[in-house]
């Protein structure tokens, strides 16, 4: 696979997540949702952290949420210039297909939700009760590298209410699939599958 098939790949899966994202982030109220089936909702959230919502001040008591904030969007900048050079050099080598593959999609999903954490706090306005507007005359809802990513894809395949004898979690409600996702999180996913799955194909020398 060669680095411009890969360039074109990153590019759509970025139209697509941002696309997406702007459309949520332009007609929904945040926690406004619309059942597409019963197993499939479009669920619009923000998270302000890191996978599952998880934030660098969870498990340090002396940074703030907002500066953990700033580290983690400028952690996320400088991991994607290390991606993206992981990408040009296996095209170089004319690694595997498998690899190449792996890494763009990786790299396209990284970038699309950096944009969201760079720039969307400073582009749209506040979602809470109401839908944002793009570019507001009195400013967006934070500053830059405040963003929050957008997430909207939400599959309750099975939701149980677990009776109030049930050990541990009676009269609790259990989901699955209960995290809520962008196109993004699915294309590092899809990336980070392959290379578990296809390793040895992968990271294979001959070319796949």
């Amino acid at each position: 696979m060669s680095l411009k098939k890969s360039i074109r790949l990153i590019i759509l899966v970025l139209l697509i997540d941002q696309i997406s994202k702007i459309y949520i982030k332009t007609h929904f109220a945040l926690h406004e949702s619309v059942d597409v089936f019963s197993w499939f909702k479009i669920y619009f959230i923000e998270n302000d952290g890191m996978a599952w919502g998880t934030k660098i001040s969870d498990f340090t008591s002396f940074i703030s949420d907002r500066s953990a904030k700033t580290i983690l969007t400028v952690f996320r900048v400088i991991a994607i210039f290390g991606i993206g050079y992981w990408l040009y050099d296996a095209t170089k080598k004319k690694s595997s297909s498998i690899l190449i593959l792996a890494i763009a999609l990786i790299f396209s999903g990284a970038l699309g939700n950096i944009i969201d954490s760079v720039f969307y706090g400073v582009l749209f306005g506040d979602s809470m009760g109401q839908v944002a507007s793009f570019m507001p005359e009195v400013g967006g809802y934070d500053s830059l590298l405040h963003g929050r990513v957008v997430d909207m894809l939400y599959f309750p395949l099975v939701e149980i209410d677990f009776p109030e004898w049930f050990p541990f979690y009676g009269g609790k409600r259990f989901n699955f699939f209960e995290p809520v996702f962008n196109i993004a999180d699915m294309a590092i996913s899809t990336g980070f599958i392959m290379l578990i799955v296809f390793n040895k194909q992968a990271f294979s020398k001959k070319p796949i």
